[in-house]
């Protein structure tokens, strides 16, 4: 998913969310959980399907004050397509 107009979302049959006893965000999913560090739970709460991977980077450039997040940003989303915890909308 390394294309920057691909809008990935969260794939069917996960579900995210903030998990206040583990203090992050984690991928709930029928057979069990995903407990995600804050990086993945930052790139993964921005993955609805409407904006695409340039947007999601931008984004999370200027809420962290960084730059350069992208090859960072595809590599997870790569990683999280081959999980099948994302896919394009």
């Amino acid at each position: 998913m390394s294309a920057v107009d691909a809008k990935p979302r969260v794939a069917r049959g996960f579900r995210l969310q903030w998990e206040e006893a583990q203090g992050c965000h984690v991928l709930l999913y029928p057979e069990g959980m995903v407990k995600l560090n804050r990086s993945a739970g930052e790139i993964l709460t921005r993955c609805t399907g409407a904006a695409t991977v340039a947007e999601i980077v931008a984004d999370l450039e200027t809420a962290f004050g960084a730059s350069n997040l992208q090859g960072d940003v595809e590599s997870f989303l790569d990683m999280a397509r081959q999980q099948r915890w994302v896919d394009a909308a």
